[in-house]
């Protein structure tokens, strides 16, 4: 399969295990793991937040909470060594410029098969960065 391969492959999580499941499959297209990139986007924080208010939480401080947890979490399923970003912004347009940015030749992402009104008042991440992505992205069932 290595006609297959890929120089830089990315991976969006949102922590759940559904999202880590993707890492296996998207692990096959790169030749070594240092070639493989996980993002998490983190949405901005509210002015209304009690984190905020009392100044007791940044966005710095959420960054490298989650980018900690995301290490640990991912040296765990055996994945040490993959590129980790943790952005905050809207999840598909961080996902897409982070693609843009390093060169990503594909985002392998599963879909968490929301339908119906659950689909339409929450969105799809997957659906948006299909839609603006700049490389093929791979959607898992």
């Amino acid at each position: 399969m290595s006609w297959l391969k890929k120089n830089e492959v990315l991976v969006p999580t949102d922590f759940s295990d559904i999202s880590f499941t993707a890492l296996a499959p998207a692990l096959e297209f790169v030749e070594d793991i240092s070639h493989l990139h996980v993002i998490h986007v983190l949405l901005p924080l509210s002015a209304v937040d009690p984190g905020t208010i009392w100044k007791t939480v940044t966005s710095e401080s959420r960054q490298n909470n989650a980018k900690s947890v995301l290490k640990n979490k991912l040296s765990e399923l055996g994945y040490a060594g993959v590129q980790i970003q943790v952005a905050i912004g809207t999840p598909s347009h961080e996902i897409v410029d982070y693609a843009k940015d390093k060169g990503v030749e594909l985002i392998v992402m599963p879909t968490h098969g929301h339908t119906g009104v659950k689909r339409v008042l929450m969105g799809s991440v997957a659906e948006q960065v299909v839609r603006l992505s700049p490389c093929p992205v791979l959607l898992l069932r």
